[in-house]
């Protein structure tokens, strides 16, 4: 299955493309306005987030990057936003990390929605759907598996989806198995807004903790981040930011995305 064909529910939306991957130039309020468009008329739509990793990845990962043109992706970071400043001459409209960005979404949608989580640890995914159960109480949140399967529970899986057809999935195994496990398998006949959303049901169910608002507010998390997983991060955060940065200077000045 390839969910390039189905685009054309966020094609009328401005893109920017940050190392070959097209970034949406949206708001907000814009981005969750097109959320609840797409759901109440059951038009699928896959959505992800770019931050400076993920775009690493998209350059190293050609499966990963030609699989990204057939979801609404959303900028995450400071990374991203520097990119667009120095390509473009402005930042995107927000920071739209899924961390903060999916909960939101769910707090400010009145009528009530199916919610399907797949992925991450069984005791964190099931801690998460309590605590998004509470905080946006007017959903249903249905834990449907951990993200420790093999191809002999995918078919259980998606037929649990078939079954359920949700409004939204949420799928936290990590990038860039999320978006390519969405790419290979999800279509209009599972769910209609299937979400990659990384760390974020161990995050809500605390077993990663969040960054103090302040530091969050300075967009600094992933320093917080580092510090808490050094040896796991640093190849991540230490190596990385500045191979991104690198990466967005070539493309300014020379069109070129590849590997440095």
């Amino acid at each position: 299955m390839n969910v390039a064909a189905p685009k054309c529910a966020h094609a009328a939306h401005p893109r920017r493309d940050v190392l070959g991957t097209d970034v949406s130039v949206i708001s907000r309020d814009g981005a969750m306005a097109l959320l609840a468009e797409n759901i109440a008329a059951r038009r699928f739509m896959p959505v992800t987030f770019l931050n400076a990793h993920n775009a690493n990845v998209a350059v190293a990962d050609a499966r990963f990057r030609e699989a990204l043109p057939g979801f609404l992706v959303l900028a995450d970071g400071i990374g991203v936003d520097i990119a667009s400043r120095m390509l473009y001459g402005e930042p995107f409209p927000d920071n739209l990390n899924g961390t903060d960005f999916v909960p939101q979404f769910f707090r400010q949608q009145k009528e009530k929605l199916t919610v399907a989580l797949l992925g991450a640890r069984r005791e964190n995914a099931l801690a998460a759907a309590e605590k998004l159960s509470e905080q946006a109480p007017q959903h249903e949140f249905v834990f449907l598996h951990d993200g420790y399967f093999g191809a002999r529970d995918e078919e259980a899986i998606l037929e649990q989806l078939r079954a359920l057809k949700p409004h939204v999935l949420l799928v936290a195994m990590g990038v860039p198995r999320q978006e390519l496990w969405i790419a290979d398998h999800i279509g209009p006949e599972h769910c209609t807004v299937p979400i990659a959303v990384g760390a974020l049901l161990d995050f809500l169910s605390g077993a990663v903790p969040r960054a103090p608002l302040w530091v969050r507010r300075l967009r600094l998390e992933w320093l917080f981040r580092l510090g808490l997983e050094p040896r796991r991060l640093w190849r991540r955060y230490v190596v990385g930011n500045p191979v991104f940065l690198l990466r967005v200077l070539r493309q300014k000045f020379l069109g070129r995305r590849g590997r440095v």
